[in-house]
């Protein structure tokens, strides 16, 4: 019986041990390892002799490289932890003009770190009378919006150029701003050319916030209170308008834009469905008016006709609080192809024609209304959506090059004339992001500039035509 007793709380002792090990690996992977002494720590990471700042809670590397720096073909040098090794091939050169994820791996316990690389800007900061400009190092554009009324003919830009950094022409500089500028950026010995472009927005225009709550202070949605809070701190001429107010006759005969963004829910709310709203916010069409749908309001397209029945977006989707993900991955978009549109005029890009929205670690409910077109709706690609629907689809998600694959962003009805409808339809187009379900606050997104400029070019767009 002894012999028994003993063979039992061996058996115990082994399974309690089995579970710790498995419980302290197990933990170590679901927080990914990340323990400011763990001994899968990179304790040091440098290319071309330019340290990283390594953060160890969340794995991100950051190094600031000089301008100039070629970062497409470099070993870095980096230094493990005690026992640690690294799935990251040190044998030829990487290509850090993207993010690049490694892993650290020692005995049963792992971190994930992504480096993040840029090369500095040559020029720092281009302001003019105060206002800061959007400045696009990949397609070498600086870009802003002065408030209405500027006169643009004798404007003298404050310029803060990087060590060792040229520009003509120079800082303080009294130049004619009426048309595109070039300045010429010298360092080394090597030049080129940045475009700068300064515009005000279109005088006098009315830009009509559309939305569901009687008055713009009864919005609750965060998403639409921050995305209606920023059209009236930037277009002098934004007002508020209801459905109701839609609904009962509201004079609509002055408003350039009406611009719905609507991220309350997946399905529309009724009132937009009323046949004397959908009936006045045609005849706003016909007469001359513009529209901008985003978020779930990109569905609206089918009940106003400005597509075929039952060829608006057929893939509808997101989460609600307290649900929702935070996801490493920034979010973006491909316009190849559109370069050159005016609503993509001075985003800041990764590569040439495209552009992040939502930076990796920011909470997101991803509220999505596209159109996906390889396998649903018979559209095949990018041409048989065109075919179908009468617009043009002028981003993608940003891996499609061909924009064959989802259609983010369209205009409509798609005539010399008549482009009077904006669509953004894409999970990334985020104006805030919620507190997790933990009620931890989210990140800043440091891509929000593109998303104010991608609106405040597109509202100028469509108020133009």
């Amino acid at each position: 019986m002894r012999k028994l007793i003993n063979t039992y709380w061996v058996k115990v002792a082994t399974v309690l041990a089995i579970v710790f090990v498995f419980t302290a690996c197990e933990n170590s992977f679901e927080n990914g390892g990340f323990d400011v002494n763990s001994p899968s720590n990179v304790t040091s990471f440098k290319i071309n002799g330019v340290a990283g700042t390594i953060d160890q809670k969340t794995g991100a590397i950051n190094i600031t490289m000089p301008y100039g720096s070629d970062i497409t073909a470099v070993k870095p040098e980096i230094v493990l932890a005690e026992g640690a090794t690294s799935n990251l091939d040190l044998t030829a050169p990487i290509n850090f003009a993207n993010p690049v994820k490694f892993r650290v791996v020692n005995g049963n316990l792992y971190k994930d770190y992504t480096v993040t690389t840029v090369v500095s800007s040559p020029i720092k900061s281009f302001t003019i009378n105060g206002v800061a400009a959007t400045i696009n190092d990949v397609s070498k554009t600086i870009t802003m919006t002065l408030p209405e009324g500027t006169n643009l003919t004798a404007l003298q830009p404050l310029i803060v150029l990087t060590e060792g950094v040229l520009i003509s022409p120079v800082s303080g500089t009294t130049i004619d701003f009426n048309n595109s500028v070039t300045f010429v950026v010298t360092s080394n010995g090597k030049s080129v050319n940045y475009t700068a472009n300064v515009g005000v927005p279109v005088a006098g225009l009315v830009v009509a916030f559309l939305g569901t709550a009687a008055t713009r202070s009864g919005i609750t949605n965060m998403d639409e209170v921050t995305a209606s809070n920023w059209l009236f701190d930037n277009f002098p001429g934004a007002r508020y308008i209801s459905f109701e107010s839609v609904l009962n006759g509201a004079d609509l005969s002055d408003v350039n834009v009406i611009w719905w963004h609507f991220d309350s829910a997946a399905n529309l709310p009724s009132v937009a469905y009323n046949p004397a709203v959908t009936t006045a916010l045609k005849n706003f069409r016909t007469s001359g008016g513009n529209l901008l749908l985003t978020s779930f309001a990109s569905q609206y397209v089918d009940a106003l006709g400005i597509v075929p029945s039952g060829k608006g977006p057929n893939n509808v989707f997101g989460d609600f609080p307290p649900n929702g993900n935070v996801d490493g991955n920034s979010w973006g978009m491909s316009f190849v192809g559109h370069e050159n549109h005016p609503i993509f005029q001075g985003l800041t890009t990764f590569e040439a024609g495209k552009a992040n929205l939502l930076q990796g670690g920011t909470f997101r409910l991803n509220h999505t209304a596209w159109w996906f077109l390889p396998e649903w709706g018979g559209y095949t690609n990018g041409e048989g959506w065109r075919n179908q629907t009468g617009g043009t689809n002028l981003a993608s998600e940003a891996w499609d090059n061909n924009l064959d694959g989802r259609v983010t962003i369209a205009e409509f009805p798609n005539t010399a004339t008549n482009k009077n409808v904006i669509v953004i339809s894409m999970g990334a187009y985020d104006w805030y992001n919620e507190a997790n379900s933990s009620g931890v606050p989210s990140q800043s997104n440091e891509f929000i500039t593109n998303i104010k400029l991608l609106t405040q070019n597109s509202i100028n767009y469509l108020a133009e035509k």
